[in-house]
């Protein structure tokens, strides 16, 4: 879009350079979990499902987490970039974005000590012999140490240092087949009790050798990936890394003043921007101490980026353009992502500009879908209605 195209662009809909990339907006489809894979590859359920948002005017859609090692899925449902084989499906999403406009972005992660789960609507909870019957039977999860995440969840496997330096190797891997399958955008997920986080955190790394005891010992393993991924990664792709920016819970774990000190040591390495989540290292994904308001995460995203200095991603509970306007003209973070209100609202982009100000073109609509959308707003007006629907009289 030229700056002819519309006059006072807000700032959400303002496009961003990092490294090579230019970002058409600040909006980013938040990873999310489907389950809907088998065997971990891309299906025409995928296509459909990512494509949607691309049309419905995000400048970046980023997959779900998909896993770098076999042993490292969540669920038997989880998509993967553990082989070669998984790179055409996934590709043939891509190319659909890019056609849109739009870039395709991937979570590359590890479940660790949270793998050989169910799908979220089956329980959730640790594979059961329902499952098993089916053919999905349990397989032994890892972790940092042999805590298991929750009561009734498997003893997870401690990684012996031969493991971590294979699993290092294993995610710098699939960030060189996540760019032959074309993707613009790599985000390492290292948040929400998963395996990065679960190194991070002392409530759940207990080991006394080089990847445990201090921060810096704890803080090591999550620097190695992103240091290896960096190095499998062009250098003009950006580089993203979620954080839980704290554990929560009311339990003395990871917390905000950790997040600040990574911050840093991430970009030295190469990582462009923090994703900014929380919680997660035991029950809910999300802070289990906090009020979950709108933009309840915000702060995190707005500390880091003006203590830290490192650009961020907000996200969690931003549901309308004006909250995610403000988030980015005030200078809060600098990217917005948004999760479930967009499964809610997969046209949510394009819903934001009309909320943030008159679009007679219906910009950023697909041209088939503008050139109905002006005429019905022709017809409306005559009868004091707005494209949304509503009176214009009230």
């Amino acid at each position: 879009m030229s700056a002819a195209d519309i006059k006072n662009i807000p700032a959400l809909f303002s496009p961003l350079k990092v490294r090579g990339i230019t970002f058409p907006n600040r909006l980013v489809l938040a990873p999310m979990m489907q389950y809907q894979s088998i065997n971990g590859f891309a299906n025409d359920w995928h296509l459909v499902h990512y494509g949607k948002f691309a049309l419905g005017g995000f400048g970046t859609v980023m997959t779900e987490v998909v896993a770098v090692q076999e042993r490292g899925r969540i669920s038997y449902g989880d998509l993967g970039l553990w082989s070669d084989d998984h790179i055409p499906g996934l590709k043939r999403c891509v190319d659909f974005l890019h056609g849109q406009g739009a870039l395709a972005a991937i979570q590359l992660g590890h479940a660790g000590r949270k793998a050989s789960t169910q799908r979220a609507w089956e329980g959730p909870g640790p594979l059961t012999e329902v499952e098993a019957q089916r053919g999905e039977k349990p397989w032994t999860p890892v972790g940092p140490t042999n805590i298991p995440f929750d009561q009734g969840y498997q003893v997870p496997e401690a990684l012996s240092i031969a493991d971590i330096e294979r699993l290092v190797q294993h995610y710098a891997e699939a960030a060189s087949r996540a760019d032959q399958a074309g993707f613009d955008v790599i985000e390492i997920h290292g948040a929400h009790g998963y395996l990065i986080s679960s190194f991070l955190s002392p409530l759940t790394n207990k080991r006394t050798d080089a990847y445990g005891g201090d921060l810096q010992g704890r803080m090591r393993f999550a620097l190695e990936v992103a240091r290896a991924m960096r190095a499998s990664w062009p250098s003009h792709k950006p580089l993203f890394f979620r954080i839980s920016a704290e554990d929560g819970g009311g339990q003395a774990g990871w917390g905000i003043q950790d997040s600040l000190i990574i911050a840093p040591l991430l970009e030295a390495i190469g990582v462009d921007i923090i994703d900014c989540s929380s919680g997660g290292i035991q029950g809910s994904s999300t802070l289990g101490n906090t009020t979950r308001g709108p933009g309840y995460q915000v702060p995190f995203a707005e500390k880091i980026k003006n203590e830290a200095k490192v650009p961020t991603m907000a996200v969690g509970l931003i549901l309308n353009g004006k909250q995610a306007e403000d988030i980015i003209h005030s200078g809060k973070a600098d990217l917005i992502a948004i999760g479930r209100q967009g499964l809610y609202d997969p046209f949510w982009p394009l819903h934001a500009r009309q909320e943030l100000g008159p679009d007679p073109e219906f910009i950023g609509y697909e041209e088939p879908s503008a050139w109905w959308l002006k005429r019905r707003a022709a017809s409306l007006a005559q009868i004091g209605i707005s494209p949304a629907g509503e009176s214009e009289n009230k």
